[in-house]
């Protein structure tokens, strides 16, 4: 899937809330850079940044206001 296919999905998941998402994303890129291990498959040296984004994509995280 690319990039903005990946946000777009992401963004169904917080009913188009781009300020929320990014706070979502944030918040997982913490917990992943702290350890937490990743829900989706990942790539050799892919960000943490793209690994929640796809995390949340997928619906495997769930975003609240």
């Amino acid at each position: 899937m690319r990039p903005e296919q990946i946000t777009a999905e992401a963004l169904k998941h917080t009913n188009g809330d781009r300020y929320l998402l990014s706070a979502g994303v944030a918040k997982r890129v913490s917990q992943l850079q702290s350890g937490a291990k990743p829900l989706v498959p990942t790539e050799k040296m892919e960000k943490s940044v793209d690994i929640a984004l796809k995390e949340i994509a997928a619906g495997l995280i769930e975003i609240k206001a």
